[in-house]
């Protein structure tokens, strides 16, 4: 197991590397620059100038990028050019926030993707695997930001029972108040990704329940529960562990449109300002903390492979 995890960090390295370069070429490549937020229509060209040396646009893109690394590998993200406030501040204000939302909106999605995905799989042409499959189709196709719309439709202008626009309650602090800000744009997530999610569980439980060793324990006088639980369910997961990964590294790195949606203080929220507003420190923090969270997440889902299956060490 050691040597699985050695090999896996030694190709964690390398990417996050290439990911930095990638991070930085993309946000460069963006038109425009913050020179053109912070100067304004009327900045004289000496303006603009000063604008740019202070923040350091005047040099190559080459140096640009050494000191961005340099900085970002001491822990030192820079400083929001729009706000003035550093990065780092900034951005440990909003993860809690988007983690908050997230873990609730996976709950959702787990909930949602498990036992929808066992009924699709274990009683496909029963009238409530029909029913279910019709609404995992239904689920596909509408996307977070429409299910967030009609949420908001129900929930709040109709019933007035929870807010359209939601902000940040830690749930440590007031676990009620944190519940009503979130359940519409958890919802709203966790709908989508449920029925992403039950459609792989869905598939691979049916593909594993043709299989012998699930014939074998039928055989041998397992009940329907036991074969399923004891034997079906822990490999069938495999494949579903990735989708689910997957989404969590997505909701974790903020829904962008959900969370401008509801007004939402997260991750997402923060991405998406930066963008308009040509916040480069701003925008090269929050990718490269979605990137990063991607690939540690990536990396877990490869320990549990190897927990589900010990023949993955030997890969």
């Amino acid at each position: 197991m050691t040597g699985f995890l050695l090999r896996r960090l030694g190709q964690f390295l390398p990417v996050l590397a290439l990911a930095a370069i990638a991070v930085w070429a993309v946000v460069y490549a963006l038109p425009g620059d913050p020179t053109t937020v912070l100067g304004g229509l009327d900045a004289t060209p000496e303006q603009i100038a000063a604008i740019r040396e202070r923040l350091g646009l005047d040099q190559p893109v080459h140096l640009q990028f050494l000191t961005w690394l340099t900085h970002t590998l001491q822990g030192d993200l820079g400083t929001s050019s729009t706000s003035g406030f550093p990065v780092t501040q900034i951005l440990a204000g909003a993860i809690p926030a988007t983690a908050q939302l997230a873990v609730l909106a996976m709950l959702i999605t787990v909930a949602v993707a498990i036992p929808l995905g066992m009924i699709a799989a274990l009683a496909p042409r029963a009238a409530g695997g029909r029913i279910v499959k019709g609404w995992l189709s239904l689920s596909l196709a509408t996307p977070p930001f429409w299910m967030g719309l009609l949420l908001v439709i129900a929930f709040s202008v109709g019933l007035r029972a929870l807010p359209a626009a939601s902000r940040f309650v830690p749930v440590w602090e007031d676990p009620a108040g944190a519940l009503r800000n979130m359940i519409l744009p958890a919802l709203a997530l966790g709908v989508y990704s449920g029925g992403v999610l039950a459609r792989f569980v869905a598939a691979s439980l049916s593909e594993v329940m043709e299989s012998d060793y699930i014939r074998t324990a039928r055989s041998k006088g397992a009940s329907p529960t036991r074969v399923v639980v004891r034997h079906a369910m822990r490999n069938s997961l495999l494949p579903a562990l990735t989708v689910g990964g997957l989404q969590l590294g997505s909701l974790l790195g903020g829904a962008v449109v959900i969370e401008v949606l509801f007004s939402y203080s997260g991750i997402g929220r923060l991405l998406f300002n930066a963008v308009a507003e040509r916040d480069y420190a701003i925008l090269q923090a929050t990718i490269m903390f979605v990137v990063v969270v991607f690939l540690v997440i990536n990396l877990v889902i490869d320990v549990l492979y190897a927990v589900l299956d010990p023949r993955i060490r030997l890969k």
